[in-house]
């Protein structure tokens, strides 16, 4: 790709980018959020069209206008927020666009079911084919985009993003599949935030900041230091500075809460028990899919409870309503910013005010909203978090990048002055300099005297921030442990259901 330029209103995305990939090489990507990486992918996978520039495959120029010309040309791409029909199965997702049809164009679907078992078992991408998408687990739906690519046969493989989803264990196995098709001579470019990832498994690395070409490295001639100062342009502190907590009294106690599964017929969550304090972490730490995903729903007011209660502040919200809870104090950052976070055909200055657009201060006695006093706050939270946006408060959502979103998500729950702050993956998606400062408003919300709740499968996070850990498996909290006391194989033995303890019934 040589001399790229894109531009959107009010921003330039990408700044005369150069960038080469080699046969059979992974090429990191790495920049902070917003830096243009997604935008480049798509000008080379066909969704956007550059301004300037040109793209050379195989030292032709090619023009791709489309994504159907990149598969033409053997480029595939894994998207950040995948592209899948959530109510299609795996084997429909995987051969949708490119259907192997017989003469009267009826489906040949056994066909393409030998070819997607054969291409699974080759590169270990564990699928069931007639599974529905909607009711599998996030890194399955990946492996499924991973063998749409596969089964095109593309040669130059981009990842977007692909870790922000999985769990230390998944992501080790995307590893070793990524190790594999580049020693095939597939071609990957790997767009990611995650240095420690970069230097495991990448050859050369490009570095972008805000549009512009830093410089390409080889990684094992440069550590993690040197590429966060590239990337942020700044030193980066990958350790958590805070001081011991002193917990107070109990902001929420969980009794005996059992939530349904919609996915099989037991029970997500089992008869869990727990207490998060005035000023402490607590985080749920587990392997994704072992009931955290239902436990917030079931405290947040998403899914009701099977069985048991919830208090805050001593009184019972088992069964108040999302905004009631939210009344109460409960913040909520959710773990699908999209389904859950944000209204994405909204401007960013109406998702800040998505749970108090009906305090007098949004809102007049009539019923009308204040516009001028939305567009300050929205322009101040923008400001103190480093929301970064084409147009400020009028952005569309859903123009802005991954990590700005979610950093819109976060500015908007932590600036309710929650007393209870429900935070899931607050850090998915976010560069090292964003997951710097996310780290210190929680342990902030935490010294202000504020229960912190953290859902994390990152098990660095899991390790540096909270200041207990609860171990989810299977439903149940099978361990509580002290970071400052367990490692990391400690605490991946109780993820992994190996160890337990009878942690005591509250």
């Amino acid at each position: 790709m040589l001399h790229i330029t894109k531009r959107f209103p009010g921003i330039i995305a990408n700044d005369d980018i150069t960038l080469q990939l080699k046969h059979g090489e992974i090429h990191a990507l790495l920049g902070e959020n917003g830096a243009g990486k997604s935008t480049l992918m798509s000008v080379l996978f066909g969704l956007y069209q550059a301004e300037e520039g040109t793209i050379k495959k195989d030292g032709k120029e090619v023009q791709i206008n489309d994504p159907n010309d990149a598969n033409a040309l053997g480029i595939g791409m894994v998207h950040q927020h995948f592209k899948l029909v959530e109510c299609f199965t795996v084997l429909d997702n995987i051969i949708l666009g490119d259907e192997p049809v017989g003469k009267a164009g009826i489906l040949k679907k056994a066909e393409a079911r030998k070819k997607i078992l054969a291409l699974s078992e080759k590169y270990g991408l564990q699928v069931d084919p007639d599974a529905v998408i909607s009711d599998i687990t996030v890194g399955m739906q990946q492996r499924t985009e991973i063998l749409k690519m596969l089964y095109r046969d593309n040669e130059i493989l981009i990842f977007d993003e692909p870790t922000a989803v999985l769990t230390p264990q998944e992501i080790e196995e995307l590893m070793q599949i990524m190790r594999n098709l580049a020693a095939e001579g597939k071609s990957i470019l790997f767009i990611s935030h995650k240095l420690a990832e970069i230097m495991a498994v990448a050859d050369r690395c490009t570095v972008l900041r805000k549009g512009k070409y830093i410089g390409t490295v080889e990684t094992k001639n440069t550590t993690m230091e040197e590429l966060s100062a590239m990337m942020v342009g700044r030193n980066v502190n990958f350790h958590v500075d805070k001081q011991p907590a002193h917990p107070g009294e109990v902001v929420l106690d969980v009794q005996h809460m059992t939530v349904a599964s919609k996915v099989h017929n037991n029970n997500a969550v089992k008869d869990v028990s727990f207490q998060v304090r005035r000023g402490e972490i607590v985080c749920i730490a587990g392997i994704d899919g072992n009931g955290q995903t239902e436990l917030v729903y079931g405290l947040t007011g998403l899914e009701p409870l099977v069985g048991g209660k919830i208090m805050m502040d001593g009184k019972d919200i088992t069964h108040a309503s999302i905004r009631k809870r939210s009344v109460a104090g409960m913040s909520h950052i959710p773990e699908d910013r999209h389904k859950h976070g944000l209204v994405l055909d909204y401007s960013l200055e109406y998702n800040m005010i998505l749970q108090t657009y009906f305090e007098s201060r949004f809102t007049d006695r009539i019923g009308f909203l204040r516009r001028k006093n939305i567009r300050e706050y929205s322009d101040k939270l923008i400001e103190q978090y480093d929301v970064r946006s084409g147009q400020g408060s009028v952005t569309p959502a859903r123009s802005m990048s991954g990590g700005n979103q979610q950093k819109a998500i976060i500015a908007r729950e932590i600036d309710k002055q929650p007393e209870m702050l429900v935070a899931v993956q607050p850090t998915r998606g976010l560069d090292v300099g964003a997951i710097e400062y996310i780290h210190k408003q929680l342990v902030a919300q935490r010294d202000a005297g504020k229960a912190v709740l953290l859902i994390s499968l990152e098990l660095d996070e899991v390790m540096d921030v909270p200041d207990r850990i609860l171990v989810m498996y299977e439903g149940e909290i099978v361990g509580e442990l002290d970071p400052k006391k367990t490692t990391q194989e400690e605490l991946g033995l109780y993820m992994a259901g190996a160890k337990r303890d009878e942690v005591k019934k509250a």
